[in-house]
Formats: C-alpha cells, structure tokens, sequence
C-alpha cells in the first residue's frame, strides 16, 4: 500500500515523499541525502546547558586618554616648547554575526570597553584600545528599552558598533599657538557612549517540538539528536527550550528545539505563559507532538493550534508534521484509531523511547532540510 506524507503549509498540503516497497529504490538526487546517526555515546556529564535567546546587556565603550601636559627640555634650551603627546582612543564595543554561535547564553550583563592610554612627553601619543567584539548568532536583533528595533545582524560577518570608545585627550603641544608659547592646558580623555539593548533572537531552530506537558517532546528529541533535555514522569519538566542538531551525510545541520509544555489558556499567560510562546514564533517550522495514552489525543492539537492563533495569527499554519508519540502503550493502538477517523490530516505515530517508525519521522525531517536548502538558495540567487 502507498502512503503519502504530507506538511501542511499555508492551508495547503505539500507531497513531500511517497513510501511504497516499489519506489524505495528509486532516488531522485535530492533524496540520497541521508541523517547521519552518530555512533558515539552520549556523554554522561549532567550538568543542563540552557538555551538562552533572550538578553538584556548595558554596554558603554572605553574611556579615551588624557593628554600629557610636558615640555621639551634640551640641553642648548631648557625651554623649548610644550610636547605633551595625546592620549589614545577608547575601545568600541562591538557585536559580529558566526554562523557557528546558535545560543546567547554567553552574553553577559555588562560589557565596558577597554580604555584608551595616556600621552607622554616627546610628543609621543597614547595608544588606541582595541575593540571589544562579542561574536552573536546570525538573526540577532538589538532593540531599545523603549522597544525600538534599533540594528539586525542577519548575514556571516555583519557588525554592530553598540557603542563606540571615548576620543583621546589633546596633549598641551596641541593648544601651541602665537599668542600662547607654553600653553599649560591639556585634555583629558572623553567617556565613551553608554547604551542599554534587548538582544534577541529571531529563528532559535529549524525545527520547534510543541505539545502538552509531558508529551514526550524531551524524549524525542533525545532520539534524534545528541542533546540530554531532563526527562522525567512529571509535567513542566523542561523549564527552557533545549536545542538538539540533527546532522546529514552533505554536512548540512537542522537545528531542533525542545519548547517546554502548553497548556490551555497559555496566551493568556497561564503555565509558562506568552514567554514561551515567543520561542515558537521564532522556529521555521513546528512538529506538533501529540500524547496517544490520553483519549482523544486529537483534542490535544485543536487546542495547541487554538493557542497558537491567538498569540500571533497565521502562526499554527507553519509547515508543520503532526506526531502521534507513546505508541508502545497498550491505550495507544484504540486512541490512535479513534484520531484517524476524527481528523483528515496524516499522522505518524511513533514511539520515541522505544524507537517504532523513527526512520519516517527522519525522512520528513530530512524534506524540511532540503526545503529550508532550497529557501536559502533561491535568496542567495535574488541577491
């Protein structure tokens, strides 16, 4: 019997792979890729690394130097003239776009640029500070305190001057003029700018896993990726999003994101409220994962789909797969036949501690890798 799987996207369904023993062999050139599944262990360290896409940060660029106030004494002229040298410019603070940053979790709270130094007699000038560079993810946003979207880092390399250093102080052999042959004056070094900023990020993953507490959205991911989200028989277990790669043979990467549990009414801030909402908002593409052991497991996606429109409009309508998980349980097999007869979208049912039907769920995983290749080809190609 052919199956065909489909994601649903903008109220249409998109054929993404048709399984049948007869066209398994056959392979187009943009289905040989294939999920490459490590064989080294998991490490046992367990100690969690949060996800973070979320920061406040108070930055201010570096004082500059004072100018020296000297004069040149030379030895057929013990007045020769002011040489105070000016002082260096203060260091900017400045954030780059990497590719290979995915996470802020090491930002910090306050970043100070380095300070410029100090001139000396002979003319000779302080030297500049460097720069302070702080490497973020590409997609990140600088806002303001009022809310003002003030930069966006959104290619490899891009940069944001978030405050810039101090300008250094004159020396007294600056202020030299007819009228003033000694001038006993010098500058001292200007106070670099001092900004506070939101920094965010607008896509956490490729991939959200959105469900109800205890779901099995921790031990999915588990399964799919190398990432070691706390799993428990509790709900509310996963507190903050954890984000697992799921890797292919073409050393491409599609990035998953474990969203912690909604539950009804969590637009209006009930459970863990709109904050982990806005974590979907920022994932290209969702994976509704649904809990077969509760009857009429199909309610559980109205309801999902329900929170979702009214926190942002249009946004359950992502390319989405639907998941049926805990299938292994003996209540599973009579509840999943109940939602296929209650609901006309396609579901895979699945067990991710067990492992039953994962290599289809990673077939589809794999057609949102190929179709995310192909967005960011066809806007390599506009550019």
């Amino acid at each position: 019997m052919n199956i065909r799987f489909l994601l649903r996207y903008n109220n249409s369904f998109v054929i993404l792979r048709k399984f049948s023993s007869a066209n398994c062999r056959e392979q187009t050139s943009s289905e040989t890729l294939n999920v490459l599944r490590s064989k080294k262990s998991k490490s046992k360290f367990d100690r969690f690394k949060n996800f973070i896409d979320w920061r406040r940060a108070q930055v201010s660029g570096g004082r500059g130097g004072d100018g020296a106030c000297s004069f040149m004494h030379l030895w057929c002229n013990a007045n020769a003239g002011p040489d105070g040298g000016d002082g260096g410019n203060g260091g900017h603070v400045i954030f780059k776009a990497c590719s290979q940053i995915t996470s802020l979790a090491h930002i910090e709270s306050i970043y100070r640029g380095l300070p410029g130094e100090k001139g000396y007699s002979k003319d000779c000038h302080g030297k500049s500070a460097e720069h302070t560079i702080i490497q973020v993810p590409i997609g990140t946003t600088f806002k303001s305190t009022e809310g003002k979207l003030v930069n966006d880092l959104d290619d490899e390399g891009q940069i944001f001057v978030a405050a810039r250093g101090g300008a250094g102080g004159k020396g007294n052999h600056f202020f030299l003029s007819n009228e003033v042959r000694a001038p006993l004056v010098s500058e001292m070094g200007a106070e670099g700018e001092a900004h506070t900023y939101v920094i965010e990020l607008k896509t956490i993953a490729d991939v959200g896993l959105i469900g109800f507490p205890n779901a099995g959205k921790s031990t999915l991911l588990r399964a799919i990726s190398r990432a070691k989200p706390k799993v428990a028989a509790y709900p509310f277990t996963t507190l903050k999003p954890h984000i697992g790669v799921v890797h292919f043979d073409n050393h491409g990467q599609l990035f998953v994101a474990d969203i912690p549990g909604i539950i009804p009414g969590a637009h209006k801030n009930k459970g863990l409220g709109i904050s982990f909402l806005r974590h979907i908002e920022r994932c290209v593409s969702l994976v509704y994962v649904l809990d077969l052991s509760i009857p009429k497991p199909w309610i559980q996606l109205e309801i999902l789909k329900y929170e979702l429109e009214k926190y942002r409009e249009g946004l359950s309508e992502r390319l989405h797969i639907v998941v049926a998980n805990k299938v292994d349980l003996p209540e599973a097999e009579k509840n999943f036949s109940e939602m296929r007869d209650c609901t006309s979208l396609p579901v895979i049912a699945i067990s991710a501690k067990k492992g039953n039907k994962m290599m289809e769920l990673m077939t589809l995983l794999k057609d949102i890798y190929i179709h995310k290749e192909k967005q960011e080809n066809e806007k390599l190609y506009d550019q």
